[in-house]
């Protein structure tokens, strides 16, 4: 079966991480309307409760075996997983969207900066960086930003960046199934954590088909796709191509909220865009080289 997967298209991978970040982005959406009902750590318990049952009962995590080297992967992935949500969540309440994803962002940029290897691996990251610098202004913006939020977002940025890392490593052997066990790994921790900051209301039954939707698509769906990609694609075009994450939330402002953008954040997405298009060239020529040397 590993054989089978190493043979499939080498754009697939980018096809699934495109979903997945939309599938967040509208998840997003849904878990914004409960913050006022239930707070952000209820969103996050809720989310993680029902994300985390629906992916017990599609992959029965209990039949899978880790080797002990893939063990403490597997436990990080887990406690990162539930981190990143749990602090972007308490950030939102605190900042502006639009710079909570761009503190956030630090994390998968890290991963892409210092895992390359070639000069063309850092004119990606660099592209994708200024595109992100002018579509998110953080020099106008950044003096009116509570210091809390903003230090929030950045931990979950961290929690981002070790999500990729130990998410490669722990993925290896089963891939998707292993986002269920991450999953509830997180869930034994923030679920009850969440669960005692929340409102009463997080116990009520009107919330559960809105729970139900968040939890699909904010994490059991968007989650098993980036596993699938996570172990098909190099570390470090996997952190440049997530670099779409703010363009296709600009877009969802665009097409649900009304929002219009300047001429510099076009310009802005456009380089977001071509920096993620260049990450993927760049993957298939070495692709395509490495099948040549090995004949």
């Amino acid at each position: 079966m590993s054989g089978m997967s190493r043979k499939l298209p080498s754009w697939l991978p980018i096809l699934v991480i495109l979903i997945s970040m939309i599938s967040i982005q509208s998840g997003a959406s849904l878990a914004k309307s409960l913050f006022p009902m239930i707070g952000a750590p209820g969103v996050t318990a809720l989310r993680l409760a029902l994300g985390t049952l629906i992916l017990v009962i599609i992959f029965k995590p209990w039949r899978l075996r880790f080797a002990k080297e893939q063990r403490l992967p597997l436990l990080f992935y887990g406690l990162s997983l539930g981190a990143m949500n749990y602090l972007f969540y308490l950030s939102l309440q605190r900042i502006p969207l639009g710079i909570a994803v761009a503190l956030e962002f630090t994390g998968p940029l890290a991963v892409a900066l210092f895992s390359s290897r070639r000069p063309v691996d850092f004119i990606w990251v660099i592209l994708a960086v200024t595109g992100l610098w002018f579509l998110l202004p953080l020099g106008q913006d950044v003096a009116h930003v509570d210091l809390t939020g903003a230090l929030l977002a950045l931990g979950a940025g961290a929690g981002w960046a070790v999500y990729i890392l130990a998410g490669r490593r722990a993925g290896e052997e089963h891939g998707p199934a292993t986002v269920a066990m991450g999953s509830l790994i997180a869930a034994i921790v923030f679920v009850p954590l969440g669960a005692f900051q929340a409102t009463e209301a997080l116990w009520h039954w009107t919330l559960l088909p809105v729970g139900l939707a968040i939890a699909i698509l904010s994490t059991a769906l968007p989650y098993t796709l980036e596993m699938i990609a996570l172990t098909r694609l190099p570390t470090r075009t996997f952190g440049t191509l997530m670099s779409m994450e703010p363009a296709i939330a600009t877009l969802s402002g665009l097409i649900f909220l009304g929002e219009t953008l300047t001429f510099s954040q076009t310009m802005a997405l456009g380089a977001i865009i071509l920096a993620s298009m260049g990450s993927t060239l760049t993957m298939r020529q070495e692709t395509k080289v490495e099948k040549v040397d090995i004949g």
